[in-house]
């Protein structure tokens, strides 16, 4: 196992192309693409011919620092989702989106928070990250309360992409989250 890092509770590694299961399991599980898709699931050959490839090159792409990383309870090793860290495709290494998608058995427990602690600490301290964002649906309560738990302060309101018109409440749009490393160091 390609281990990137470990909290209490978790462990996060590497996807490699043996892991097509686990994403396809956990994309096609309604309640977690509803504010995604709404609800439709990602098809499996979608996953295996161009997700898990892209995944694997951001690797390369950042050289193993930044990515979108499998998260493993550590305590029995099941498989709960992911967590990302990384850059827009052509933008700047210092500025990183944060992300996570959890299997439904995983909600409530913290997960989300604790992992995406953990990234930005380490983005903060070890990868010279210097602003991290975040961006969901408005109406998305439980993912705006992770990341106000992290510090995050609401930066700005951002339209609906046209593919995401069928995801319940996306009239109303979506808000992307903001925290520099200074405000980490305060919160």
């Amino acid at each position: 196992m390609d281990i990137y890092m470990e909290t209490e509770r978790l462990t996060l590694r590497r996807f490699t192309l043996d892991d097509a299961d686990l994403l396809i399991e956990l994309d096609s599980d309604p309640a977690v693409m509803r504010y995604l898709t709404g609800g439709e699931a990602t098809a499996p050959e979608i996953v295996r011919e161009r997700q898990l490839p892209h995944v694997i090159a951001g690797y390369d792409t950042w050289e193993g620092r930044l990515g979108l990383f499998a998260a493993h309870e550590r305590d029995g090793g099941a498989f709960i989702g992911w967590f990302c860290l990384r850059p827009e495709p052509d933008g700047p290494l210092d500025e990183a989106e944060l992300g996570y998608r959890l299997r439904q058995a995983s909600w409530g427990k913290g997960y989300a928070t604790e992992g995406s602690r953990a990234l930005l600490h380490k983005g903060f301290t070890q990868l010279g990250i210097r602003t991290v964002w975040a961006a969901t649906m408005v109406v998305n309560r439980g993912s705006r309360n992770v990341m106000e738990k992290l510090g995050m302060t609401l930066a700005d309101t951002i339209p609906t992409p046209p593919d995401m018109m069928m995801v319940e409440g996306s009239e109303r749009g979506g808000v992307r989250y903001e925290i520099t490393g200074e405000q980490w160091e305060q919160h």
